[in-house]
């Protein structure tokens, strides 16, 4: 096994889980992290060093840093892949689900850039790698929130980017579509607990049809295509700041650089036809 490591948050399924396989297959030292340790069992089996942690916690966050520090003297590649989606109407958003999905989605990566960056900054490498979505770039009706988030993450990597190149540390952002994991599961759940403004009772049924978005999708890609986008941005010396997976991906990224007025009428349609 070789001495390079990576920090991987949000092990517990599909994009996390694959891409801790993965870069075992590429002979890495890898951690594997979770809320519930018992979800990632079968990663430490497999070889993977594994480790319970809550994004939210910033307790937990540096106890899982220094204990790689302490272990390996190293941190390469940091990917932060945890995250959930919380759909629905922004009327319908309370503060604290709001407040939530920002503390998951882009104040957790945000405490994890903060504790590795001085030791990467001190070896002078290392590549963080932050998993975003199309959702960051292309906001669909009834996914504010979620959107907000991966815009926010995506802006924040920019920045993020051209601050710590001169210390020879890259980021990068991948950007996929549907994929082929649990992930629909919880949005669906998150819907379920909103108070509904019966005013949006097609934007609600329009977001619980998820044969275009859930697991099933025929635009969903396999996990393994965006844990390939990800190994790819950590061992290349020149990672692109972005990596977009999935054919259907890259024709959402296309239209987001649509008219306004002309993407507003898009998804009318969209609704139209789907409803």
């Amino acid at each position: 096994m070789s001495n390079r490591t990576v920090l991987i948050t949000g092990c517990s399924s599909g994009i996390g889980r694959t891409t801790a396989h993965a870069f075992l297959e590429e002979e890495w030292r890898v951690y594997a992290t979770a809320r519930n340790p018992a979800d990632i069992q079968k990663l430490g089996e497999a070889g993977c060093d594994i480790g319970t942690l809550d994004v939210t916690d910033p307790d937990d966050v540096e106890r899982v840093v220094d204990r790689i520090i302490e272990e390996e003297g190293r941190i390469d590649a940091l990917v932060n892949n945890a995250g959930y989606g919380q759909h629905g109407p922004i009327e319908d958003v309370d503060d604290d689900r709001f407040e939530t999905q920002f503390a998951v989605n882009v104040f957790g990566p945000h405490r994890l850039i903060r504790e590795v960056l001085p030791h990467m900054r001190e070896r002078e490498h290392g590549t963080i790698v932050n998993v975003s979505s199309v959702a960051g770039r292309l906001a669909a009706p009834g996914m504010g929130p979620y959107s907000a988030s991966k815009h926010a993450i995506e802006g924040y990597s920019d920045s993020l980017r051209r601050e710590v190149a001169p210390f020879g540390i890259d980021v990068s952002v991948v950007q996929p579509g549907p994929v082929e994991t649990s992930f629909r599961e919880r949005v669906d759940s998150e819907l379920g607990r909103l108070d509904r403004t019966e005013a949006y009772d097609a934007l609600y049924e329009f977001q619980e049809d998820a044969s275009l978005f859930g697991a099933d999708s025929p635009i969903a890609v396999p996990p393994a295509e965006v844990a390939e986008a990800i190994v790819e941005a950590a061992v290349s010396p020149d990672p692109a700041p972005r990596y977009v997976v999935g054919r259907v991906a890259q024709l959402l990224i296309y239209a987001s650089y649509l008219p306004d007025r002309l993407s507003d009428s898009v998804f009318k349609l969209v609704r139209k036809f789907t409803s």
